[in-house]
């Protein structure tokens, strides 16, 4: 039977810098970008890089999106 490791990963829009930023604190992960799609495709690649370069099991993982998004409306 396959393991899969499972993480969550917090998308949030920074407004000030007008970015989306993602971070897991298992991963380690800390990426940003302009576009939220872009976002989750280099966090789709960068997880798995990060993982085996930090000596953990980096195949079967599974992300799970969590997006926050405040938005004021005066």
């Amino acid at each position: 039977m396959t393991t899969i490791n499972e993480y969550i990963v917090l998308l949030t829009w920074d407004e000030e810098a007008r970015v989306w930023v993602a971070v897991n604190d298992e991963i380690p992960l800390a990426l940003e970008s302009g576009s939220l799609d872009v976002l989750m495709e280099r966090v789709r690649y960068m997880a798995s890089e990060i993982l085996e370069s930090n000596g953990k099991p980096h195949n079967n993982i599974r992300l799970h999106f969590k997006v926050d998004r405040i938005s004021v409306v005066a």
